[in-house]
């Protein structure tokens, strides 16, 4: 505990240096960590807008730019031209793709990656764990991690090989987290990778890496959630509220969040007109320097006071994307962030009972507990990740999973495993899920999924008697989720029919064997061959006369 506190220390020094101040000046600087909770929300704002003011150059040149691409077109920063947005169909094609949690908040690995906000919450037991670990938080603050934070092996080349791997399409790294700190060459903050820990700009490198595997990139941003995140810590005794840190944890307001099961219309937090630009021209740089092909934001974005630099972010981004020659961006929303048809929705941890006419997205992660890695997590299995894989396209959706690498940049094995044994099932199994489109109907079988976010653990398990199905062109492909131990399908969807056109041939993917059928009034007979090929789920192709 002492050695860390001692780095944390020097940390603080480098920090002072860094910003222009002597040694002298910083000594003489009395220590500000007593609780602040209390001052009014725009001198707390006030305290970060000034701590932030050398960039206020650089952020008003990118809104200047952002202004002067929406006022070209096609799209406007308002609503009712943003819902002509279709969503391109490299990305209905896609289906499968990687989401990556990856920041200072891996170095601690306890709890999960709210540790920076749990951290300072006083009774939870990240905040006992904290100052058992590393010392009180006016010693110790979260800041004191980054020097922690090397990465010193990351490979992104290796990375980028798993995921083409794992079957994946594209990949989306969170270029910013709640916290503050931003993985990418920020020229708008000195808190960055390229500036601090690491000193490397881990997601630039990672971008050339999975263009070179042929992969599409995102960036996924919560910098949005910053204005409150930290806040908890004005509450204690802590670094939060020492102003020299205000550039990096951000105003730290109070949070007033909606009533739970409300619309985020209902959340009273404080949001400053300098803060939701700022967000703006983060977000924008973004665009700017890495092209990203998908922008994924976190439910905040709806809060009340975010939604017109929303727009005008939407419509740059869309403007910007074709401005480039290439097909019109993609953006992912929770909730009712955003105008339905002006974006992709996506729900977390969740999936849909039904077929979404407009096209959508789970995000999920492959470990239980957290999104950023943690000691002692445990893991979805191979199948889980099929199985929910098969349901979502089935109803018109992509699935994006998400990883958790260490703090030093390795992936746990755990996890290279699942992603390599979606790969495989996605190698025999591809045809029936990338480039199609839903049938008239998803299923058939007994078992139902509970809709919504946070529920997608909650379905039970599938049986051979459940098929999920897939379209591409004139071919039908049927899924089933399960092997009969009888070595007969029956699909009850494909019943003999008046006026239904016959079946001309059925196909199992990844086998040889010449398939017999028949097809009867109560369903389609599928008569499997004696070997099975491959595990988790097997796909029909079939077609017609």
């Amino acid at each position: 505990m002492f050695t860390r506190q001692i780095t944390g220390i020097l940390f603080t020094l480098i920090i002072a240096f860094s910003f222009g101040a002597s040694l002298s000046s910083f000594a003489q600087t009395p220590s500000s960590d007593g609780p602040t909770a209390d001052e009014p929300p725009l001198t707390i704002d006030q305290t970060w807008q000034k701590a932030s003011s050398k960039y206020d150059g650089a952020r008003a040149a990118i809104l200047a730019e952002v202004d002067r691409v929406n006022s070209g077109g096609p799209f406007r920063p308002d609503w009712e031209s943003l819902q002509t947005y279709e969503v391109p169909d490299w990305y209905k094609d896609a289906k499968f793709g990687i989401f990556i949690h990856w920041g200072v908040y891996s170095v601690p690995a306890f709890g999960s990656e709210w540790y920076p906000r749990m951290m300072y919450v006083k009774g939870s037991k990240e905040y006992e764990h904290h100052i058992a670990t590393y010392g009180p938080q006016d010693k110790f603050g979260y800041k004191d991690f980054i020097p922690m934070f090397k990465a010193e092996k990351y490979d992104p080349a290796a990375w980028a090989r798993l995921f083409k791997d794992s079957g994946a399409k594209y990949v989306v790294p969170v270029f910013e987290h709640h916290d503050g700190f931003a993985m990418y060459d920020n020229r708008l903050s000195d808190w960055t990778a390229v500036k601090m820990g690491p000193h490397r700009d881990l997601w630039g490198d990672l971008a050339k890496a999975v263009r070179a595997e042929g992969l599409h990139l995102g960036a996924s941003s919560h910098r949005v959630e910053h204005n409150f995140f930290l806040g908890e810590g004005r509450k204690i005794s802590s670094d939060i509220n020492d102003p020299q840190y205000a550039a990096f944890y951000g105003p730290a307001h109070n949070w007033l969040p909606n009533k739970e099961g409300t619309p985020l219309s209902n959340d009273f937090t404080f949001v400053s007109k300098a803060w939701t630009e700022d967000w703006l021209a983060r977000s924008a740089e973004i665009v700017e320097k890495y092209h990203p092909e998908i922008m994924y934001f976190d439910w905040w974005i709806g809060q009340p006071s975010v939604r017109e630099e929303l727009a005008r972010f939407a419509s740059f981004y869309y403007n910007e994307s074709m401005k480039r020659g290439g097909p019109v961006g993609v953006i992912n929303y929770k909730d009712y962030a955003m105008q339905a048809q002006s974006a992709v929705l996506d729900i977390e941890r969740g999936q849909l009972s039904g077929i979404r006419p407009l096209y959508w997205q789970t995000d999920t992660s492959v470990s239980n507990k957290s999104w950023g890695y943690i000691n002692n997590d445990t893991f979805k299995t191979p199948e889980f990740v099929v199985h929910q894989l098969i349901d979502i396209v089935s109803k018109n959706g992509n699935l994006l999973l998400n990883i958790g690498p260490r703090s030093d940049g390795t992936i746990p094995e755990e996890v290279q495993q699942v992603l390599r044994e979606v790969g495989a099932w996605l190698k025999v199994n591809g045809d029936a899920i990338y480039g199609t489109r839903p049938w008239k109907v998803f299923g058939e079988g007994p078992t139902k999924v509970t809709e919504g976010s946070f529920h997608d653990t909650d379905t039970q398990p599938y049986t051979a008697q459940d098929f999920r199905f897939t379209k591409k062109d004139n071919t039908l492909y049927a899924i089933e989720l399960g092997w009969p131990n009888d070595h007969e399908a029956v699909i009850h969807s494909l019943a003999r029919q008046v006026g239904q056109a016959k079946i001309a041939s059925v196909a199992l993917l990844g086998s040889e064997a010449k398939i017999a059928f028949e097809q009867r009034d109560d369903g389609l007979h599928i008569h499997l061959p004696e070997q099975i090929p491959g595990k988790y789920a097997y796909s029909f192709r079939i077609q017609f006369e």
